[in-house]
Protein backbone atom coordinates (compact mmCIF):
# COMPACT_ATOMS: atom_id res chain seq x y z
CA UNK A 1 0.00 0.00 0.00
CA UNK A 2 1.42 3.44 -0.80
CA UNK A 3 2.61 5.52 2.38
CA UNK A 4 2.37 8.94 0.71
CA UNK A 5 1.26 11.85 2.58
CA UNK A 6 -1.60 11.88 0.05
CA UNK A 7 -3.16 8.21 0.96
CA UNK A 8 -2.61 9.01 4.33
CA UNK A 9 -5.14 11.50 4.34
CA UNK A 10 -7.52 9.45 2.38
CA UNK A 11 -7.10 6.59 4.90
CA UNK A 12 -7.90 9.44 7.49
CA UNK A 13 -10.70 10.33 5.75
CA UNK A 14 -11.98 7.14 5.37
CA UNK A 15 -11.44 6.31 9.00
CA UNK A 16 -13.02 9.59 9.70
CA UNK A 17 -16.39 8.18 7.43
CA UNK A 18 -16.46 4.74 8.79
CA UNK A 19 -16.92 6.08 12.84
CA UNK A 20 -19.67 8.34 11.70
CA UNK A 21 -21.46 5.43 9.85
CA UNK A 22 -21.19 3.16 12.96
CA UNK A 23 -22.17 5.53 15.18
CA UNK A 24 -25.32 7.27 13.28
CA UNK A 25 -26.59 3.23 13.46
CA UNK A 26 -26.52 3.99 17.11
CA UNK A 27 -29.22 6.37 17.57
CA UNK A 28 -29.06 7.14 21.29
CA UNK A 29 -25.97 8.78 20.28
CA UNK A 30 -26.49 11.05 17.32
CA UNK A 31 -30.37 11.57 18.24
CA UNK A 32 -29.53 13.63 21.68
CA UNK A 33 -27.30 15.90 19.20
CA UNK A 34 -29.36 16.34 16.60
CA UNK A 35 -32.60 17.32 19.17
CA UNK A 36 -29.51 19.73 20.54
CA UNK A 37 -28.65 21.10 17.16
CA UNK A 38 -32.37 21.80 15.89
CA UNK A 39 -33.32 23.62 18.82
CA UNK A 40 -30.31 26.20 19.16
CA UNK A 41 -30.00 26.55 15.74
CA UNK A 42 -32.74 29.08 14.91
CA UNK A 43 -32.02 31.23 18.30
CA UNK A 44 -28.51 31.16 17.26
CA UNK A 45 -29.15 32.70 14.07
CA UNK A 46 -31.45 35.30 14.53
CA UNK A 47 -29.53 35.97 17.40
CA UNK A 48 -25.82 36.36 15.29
CA UNK A 49 -27.74 38.53 12.85
CA UNK A 50 -29.27 40.70 15.61
CA UNK A 51 -25.64 41.29 17.22
CA UNK A 52 -24.05 42.10 13.78
CA UNK A 53 -26.51 45.06 12.96
CA UNK A 54 -26.42 46.15 16.62
CA UNK A 55 -22.45 45.83 17.11
CA UNK A 56 -21.69 48.98 15.33
CA UNK A 57 -24.21 51.21 17.60
CA UNK A 58 -22.78 49.50 21.05
CA UNK A 59 -18.95 50.06 19.32
CA UNK A 60 -20.32 53.84 18.57
CA UNK A 61 -21.48 54.55 21.94
CA UNK A 62 -18.58 52.50 23.75
CA UNK A 63 -16.30 54.64 22.02
CA UNK A 64 -18.21 57.93 23.92
CA UNK A 65 -18.00 56.46 27.32
CA UNK A 66 -21.27 54.83 27.41
CA UNK A 67 -20.38 51.49 29.31
CA UNK A 68 -21.26 48.72 27.14
CA UNK A 69 -23.93 46.99 29.20
CA UNK A 70 -26.28 50.47 29.59
CA UNK A 71 -25.85 50.88 25.81
CA UNK A 72 -27.55 47.72 24.86
CA UNK A 73 -30.28 48.56 27.45
CA UNK A 74 -30.10 51.81 25.77
CA UNK A 75 -30.53 50.10 22.43
CA UNK A 76 -33.03 47.79 23.37
CA UNK A 77 -35.30 50.35 24.62
CA UNK A 78 -35.07 52.29 21.69
CA UNK A 79 -35.83 49.44 19.46
CA UNK A 80 -38.78 48.00 21.58
CA UNK A 81 -40.10 51.85 20.74
CA UNK A 82 -39.36 51.61 17.47
CA UNK A 83 -41.41 47.97 16.76
CA UNK A 84 -44.09 49.03 18.98
CA UNK A 85 -44.85 52.03 16.46
CA UNK A 86 -44.75 50.09 13.14
CA UNK A 87 -46.59 48.21 14.81
CA UNK A 88 -49.33 50.91 15.26
CA UNK A 89 -48.93 52.17 12.23
CA UNK A 90 -48.28 49.09 10.06
CA UNK A 91 -49.87 46.19 11.85
CA UNK A 92 -53.62 47.04 11.17
CA UNK A 93 -52.89 47.45 6.95
CA UNK A 94 -50.82 44.39 7.48
CA UNK A 95 -53.29 42.55 8.82
CA UNK A 96 -56.31 43.56 6.52
CA UNK A 97 -54.33 42.64 3.75
CA UNK A 98 -53.23 39.55 4.73
CA UNK A 99 -56.40 38.29 6.05
CA UNK A 100 -57.97 39.71 2.86
CA UNK A 101 -55.10 37.27 0.68
CA UNK A 102 -55.84 34.52 2.47
CA UNK A 103 -59.70 34.28 2.10
CA UNK A 104 -59.14 35.24 -1.41
CA UNK A 105 -56.48 32.74 -2.10
CA UNK A 106 -58.93 30.46 -4.29
CA UNK A 107 -60.07 33.64 -6.38
CA UNK A 108 -56.91 34.60 -7.00
CA UNK A 109 -55.91 31.31 -8.25
CA UNK A 110 -59.63 31.42 -10.83
CA UNK A 111 -58.59 34.21 -11.54
CA UNK A 112 -55.25 33.68 -12.77
CA UNK A 113 -56.55 30.73 -14.40
CA UNK A 114 -59.36 32.65 -16.55
CA UNK A 115 -56.62 35.12 -17.76
CA UNK A 116 -54.33 32.49 -18.93
CA UNK A 117 -56.98 30.65 -20.34
CA UNK A 118 -57.48 33.79 -22.52
CA UNK A 119 -54.66 34.11 -23.39
CA UNK A 120 -54.11 30.51 -24.30
CA UNK A 121 -55.72 31.95 -27.91
CA UNK A 122 -52.61 33.44 -28.38
CA UNK A 123 -50.45 31.30 -31.14
CA UNK A 124 -47.55 31.71 -29.11
CA UNK A 125 -49.33 29.99 -26.06
CA UNK A 126 -51.02 27.02 -28.57
CA UNK A 127 -47.11 26.49 -29.80
CA UNK A 128 -46.04 26.46 -26.06
CA UNK A 129 -49.36 23.64 -25.43
CA UNK A 130 -47.07 21.25 -28.24
CA UNK A 131 -44.81 20.54 -24.84
CA UNK A 132 -46.29 17.41 -23.63
CA UNK A 133 -44.25 17.86 -20.11
CA UNK A 134 -45.46 21.57 -19.03
CA UNK A 135 -48.79 22.49 -19.95
CA UNK A 136 -50.47 25.80 -18.75
CA UNK A 137 -53.68 23.76 -18.08
CA UNK A 138 -51.56 21.76 -15.56
CA UNK A 139 -49.45 24.07 -14.19
CA UNK A 140 -52.71 26.21 -13.17
CA UNK A 141 -54.79 22.98 -11.72
CA UNK A 142 -52.01 22.32 -9.40
CA UNK A 143 -51.73 26.10 -8.74
CA UNK A 144 -55.69 26.39 -7.75
CA UNK A 145 -55.59 22.86 -5.58
CA UNK A 146 -52.53 23.92 -3.82
CA UNK A 147 -53.99 27.45 -2.62
CA UNK A 148 -57.66 26.05 -2.16
CA UNK A 149 -56.24 23.45 -0.11
CA UNK A 150 -54.07 25.65 2.01
CA UNK A 151 -56.85 27.78 2.54
CA UNK A 152 -59.18 24.81 3.32
CA UNK A 153 -56.69 23.29 5.92
CA UNK A 154 -56.11 26.39 7.98
CA UNK A 155 -58.62 25.82 10.36
CA UNK A 156 -57.72 21.99 10.95
CA UNK A 157 -54.13 22.24 11.90
CA UNK A 158 -54.39 23.60 15.08
CA UNK A 159 -51.66 21.48 16.68
CA UNK A 160 -49.16 22.19 14.23
CA UNK A 161 -50.04 25.88 14.55
CA UNK A 162 -49.77 26.23 18.32
CA UNK A 163 -46.32 24.55 17.66
CA UNK A 164 -45.67 27.17 15.63
CA UNK A 165 -46.17 29.91 17.75
CA UNK A 166 -44.43 27.90 20.63
CA UNK A 167 -41.23 27.38 18.80
CA UNK A 168 -42.03 31.65 17.72
CA UNK A 169 -42.68 32.35 21.21
CA UNK A 170 -39.52 30.83 22.69
CA UNK A 171 -36.85 32.34 19.91
CA UNK A 172 -38.34 35.45 20.63
CA UNK A 173 -37.95 35.14 24.21
CA UNK A 174 -34.64 33.77 24.16
CA UNK A 175 -32.96 35.95 21.79
CA UNK A 176 -32.73 38.70 23.21
CA UNK A 177 -30.45 37.14 25.83
CA UNK A 178 -28.30 35.65 23.15
CA UNK A 179 -27.79 39.08 21.81
CA UNK A 180 -26.69 40.86 24.95
CA UNK A 181 -24.38 38.42 26.07
CA UNK A 182 -22.92 38.25 22.67
CA UNK A 183 -22.57 42.29 22.62
CA UNK A 184 -21.39 42.11 25.70
CA UNK A 185 -18.02 39.43 25.45
CA UNK A 186 -18.02 40.17 22.39
CA UNK A 187 -13.77 41.15 22.14
CA UNK A 188 -13.39 38.01 24.31
CA UNK A 189 -13.53 35.20 22.04
CA UNK A 190 -10.51 36.32 20.28
CA UNK A 191 -8.56 37.13 24.15
CA UNK A 192 -9.01 33.12 25.11
CA UNK A 193 -7.48 32.01 22.29
CA UNK A 194 -4.08 33.27 23.43
CA UNK A 195 -4.64 30.90 26.70
CA UNK A 196 -5.47 27.37 24.59
CA UNK A 197 -2.66 28.16 22.06
CA UNK A 198 0.92 29.07 21.93
CA UNK A 199 1.83 32.38 20.25
CA UNK A 200 2.32 31.66 17.25
CA UNK A 201 -0.50 30.02 16.58
CA UNK A 202 -2.48 32.25 18.47
CA UNK A 203 -1.89 34.97 16.12
CA UNK A 204 -2.65 33.16 13.34
CA UNK A 205 -5.86 32.30 14.70
CA UNK A 206 -6.95 35.59 15.64
CA UNK A 207 -6.31 36.83 12.28
CA UNK A 208 -8.42 34.03 10.86
CA UNK A 209 -10.98 35.03 13.38
CA UNK A 210 -10.95 38.64 12.20
CA UNK A 211 -10.90 38.25 8.83
CA UNK A 212 -14.10 35.95 9.39
CA UNK A 213 -15.59 38.46 11.59
CA UNK A 214 -15.13 41.13 9.15
CA UNK A 215 -16.46 39.08 6.12
CA UNK A 216 -19.58 38.23 7.86
CA UNK A 217 -20.57 41.67 9.56
CA UNK A 218 -20.00 42.87 6.32
CA UNK A 219 -22.38 40.98 4.56
CA UNK A 220 -25.08 40.59 7.08
CA UNK A 221 -25.30 44.51 7.42
CA UNK A 222 -24.76 45.02 4.12
CA UNK A 223 -27.40 42.75 2.92
CA UNK A 224 -30.03 43.68 5.81
CA UNK A 225 -29.62 47.67 4.78
CA UNK A 226 -30.07 47.55 1.06
CA UNK A 227 -32.80 44.26 2.02
CA UNK A 228 -34.97 47.20 3.90
CA UNK A 229 -34.06 49.77 1.70
CA UNK A 230 -35.82 47.60 -1.25
CA UNK A 231 -38.54 46.82 0.98
CA UNK A 232 -39.14 50.41 1.51
CA UNK A 233 -38.99 51.53 -2.21
CA UNK A 234 -41.16 48.77 -3.17
CA UNK A 235 -43.81 49.72 -1.11
CA UNK A 236 -43.64 52.98 -2.17
CA UNK A 237 -44.01 52.84 -5.69
CA UNK A 238 -46.63 49.04 -5.38
CA UNK A 239 -48.57 51.91 -3.35
CA UNK A 240 -48.08 54.63 -6.32
CA UNK A 241 -49.57 52.67 -9.01
CA UNK A 242 -52.37 50.99 -6.37
CA UNK A 243 -51.22 47.65 -6.57
CA UNK A 244 -53.11 45.20 -3.77
CA UNK A 245 -51.34 43.94 -0.83
CA UNK A 246 -48.79 46.44 -1.82
CA UNK A 247 -47.16 45.94 1.66
CA UNK A 248 -47.14 42.17 1.91
CA UNK A 249 -45.55 42.28 -1.41
CA UNK A 250 -43.09 45.16 -0.09
CA UNK A 251 -42.23 42.65 2.79
CA UNK A 252 -41.57 39.62 0.61
CA UNK A 253 -39.27 41.57 -1.66
CA UNK A 254 -37.43 42.40 1.21
CA UNK A 255 -37.25 38.93 3.01
CA UNK A 256 -35.88 37.56 -0.45
CA UNK A 257 -33.71 40.18 -1.42
CA UNK A 258 -31.60 38.78 1.37
CA UNK A 259 -30.50 36.13 -1.51
CA UNK A 260 -28.55 37.90 -4.12
CA UNK A 261 -29.46 37.91 -8.12
CA UNK A 262 -32.38 35.66 -7.75
CA UNK A 263 -34.60 37.04 -5.17
CA UNK A 264 -35.59 39.79 -7.02
CA UNK A 265 -37.09 37.37 -9.23
CA UNK A 266 -38.34 35.57 -6.65
CA UNK A 267 -39.95 38.48 -5.77
CA UNK A 268 -40.96 39.72 -9.29
CA UNK A 269 -43.82 36.36 -9.21
CA UNK A 270 -45.94 37.17 -6.38
CA UNK A 271 -45.87 40.73 -7.54
CA UNK A 272 -46.80 40.27 -11.53
CA UNK A 273 -49.46 37.61 -10.80
CA UNK A 274 -51.50 39.83 -8.51
CA UNK A 275 -51.13 42.74 -11.27
CA UNK A 276 -52.02 40.30 -13.92
CA UNK A 277 -55.12 39.43 -12.01
CA UNK A 278 -56.26 43.35 -11.72
CA UNK A 279 -55.67 44.41 -15.34
CA UNK A 280 -52.44 43.82 -18.01
CA UNK A 281 -51.76 47.59 -17.61
CA UNK A 282 -51.49 46.91 -13.55
CA UNK A 283 -48.95 44.26 -14.76
CA UNK A 284 -47.10 46.58 -16.77
CA UNK A 285 -46.85 49.24 -14.16
CA UNK A 286 -45.61 46.21 -11.56
CA UNK A 287 -42.88 45.01 -13.90
CA UNK A 288 -41.82 48.56 -14.54
CA UNK A 289 -41.17 49.28 -10.75
CA UNK A 290 -39.60 46.27 -10.15
CA UNK A 291 -37.37 47.22 -12.79
CA UNK A 292 -36.47 50.61 -11.66
CA UNK A 293 -36.10 49.51 -8.05
CA UNK A 294 -33.67 46.92 -9.02
CA UNK A 295 -31.54 49.07 -11.38
CA UNK A 296 -31.14 51.81 -7.99
CA UNK A 297 -30.64 48.87 -6.13
CA UNK A 298 -28.12 46.79 -8.47
CA UNK A 299 -26.09 50.23 -9.56
CA UNK A 300 -26.65 52.85 -7.02
CA UNK A 301 -27.18 50.92 -3.13
CA UNK A 302 -25.63 47.89 -3.40
CA UNK A 303 -22.29 49.46 -4.31
CA UNK A 304 -22.56 52.02 -1.94
CA UNK A 305 -23.32 49.59 1.19
CA UNK A 306 -21.41 46.55 0.30
CA UNK A 307 -19.22 47.64 -1.86
CA UNK A 308 -16.87 44.23 -3.02
CA UNK A 309 -16.13 43.28 0.42
CA UNK A 310 -16.82 39.53 -0.14
CA UNK A 311 -14.86 39.72 -3.31
CA UNK A 312 -16.62 36.44 -4.70
CA UNK A 313 -17.65 36.66 -8.25
CA UNK A 314 -20.71 37.10 -9.37
CA UNK A 315 -21.24 33.41 -11.75
CA UNK A 316 -19.68 31.68 -8.42
CA UNK A 317 -22.89 33.53 -6.30
CA UNK A 318 -25.11 32.03 -8.62
CA UNK A 319 -23.83 28.70 -8.78
CA UNK A 320 -23.60 28.18 -5.34
CA UNK A 321 -27.44 29.66 -4.64
CA UNK A 322 -28.48 27.17 -7.33
CA UNK A 323 -27.07 24.52 -5.25
CA UNK A 324 -27.89 25.28 -2.05
CA UNK A 325 -31.32 25.68 -2.79
CA UNK A 326 -31.56 22.25 -4.27
CA UNK A 327 -29.58 21.29 -1.04
CA UNK A 328 -31.47 23.65 1.67
CA UNK A 329 -34.12 25.34 0.13
CA UNK A 330 -34.88 28.83 0.85
CA UNK A 331 -32.83 28.54 3.96
CA UNK A 332 -30.00 27.11 2.15
CA UNK A 333 -30.23 29.98 -0.11
CA UNK A 334 -29.97 32.33 2.24
CA UNK A 335 -27.15 30.78 4.12
CA UNK A 336 -24.68 29.74 1.47
CA UNK A 337 -23.04 33.31 0.33
CA UNK A 338 -21.95 33.54 4.01
CA UNK A 339 -20.89 30.31 4.69
CA UNK A 340 -18.90 30.13 1.34
CA UNK A 341 -17.22 33.77 2.47
CA UNK A 342 -16.17 31.94 5.86
CA UNK A 343 -15.08 28.55 4.19
CA UNK A 344 -13.19 31.16 1.55
CA UNK A 345 -11.47 32.90 4.34
CA UNK A 346 -10.24 29.49 6.11
CA UNK A 347 -9.17 27.77 2.94
CA UNK A 348 -7.12 30.65 1.91
CA UNK A 349 -5.26 31.43 5.54
CA UNK A 350 -4.79 27.61 5.43
CA UNK A 351 -2.55 27.37 1.97
CA UNK A 352 -1.41 31.10 3.49
CA UNK A 353 0.20 28.68 6.50
CA UNK A 354 1.40 25.75 4.30
CA UNK A 355 2.80 27.84 1.89
CA UNK A 356 4.90 29.73 4.69
CA UNK A 357 5.60 26.50 6.49
CA UNK A 358 7.08 24.98 3.35
CA UNK A 359 9.05 28.19 2.69
CA UNK A 360 10.42 27.90 6.10
CA UNK A 361 10.85 24.21 6.22
CA UNK A 362 13.15 24.83 2.67
CA UNK A 363 15.57 27.37 5.01
CA UNK A 364 15.46 24.65 7.93
CA UNK A 365 13.43 27.38 9.97
CA UNK A 366 9.91 25.53 10.94
CA UNK A 367 7.12 27.50 12.40
CA UNK A 368 3.58 26.50 12.73
CA UNK A 369 2.48 23.24 12.76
Amino acid sequence: MPNTKAFRIGYAIIILLVIVLLSSKVEFIFRPVEIIFTTLFFPFLIGGVIFYLLRPIVYYLDRHKVPKVLSILIIYLLFIGLGTLLVFLLGPQLQSQFKSLINNAPQIVDSLKDKVNSLKQNEWFSRFQQNDYITIDSLTSKASDYAKGFAGNIGTKISSLIGIITSVATVIVTVPFIVFYLLKDSEGLGNRVENFLPYLKAAEAKRILKDMDEALSSYIQGQATAAFLVGVMMYIGYSIIGLDYSLILAIVAMITNIIPFLGAFIAFIPAIIIGLIMSPLMALKVAIVVIVVQQIDGNVTSPLIMGRKLDVHPLTVILILLVAGNMGGFLGMILAVPFYALLKVIVSHTYRLYQLNKEKDRNGIQIVD
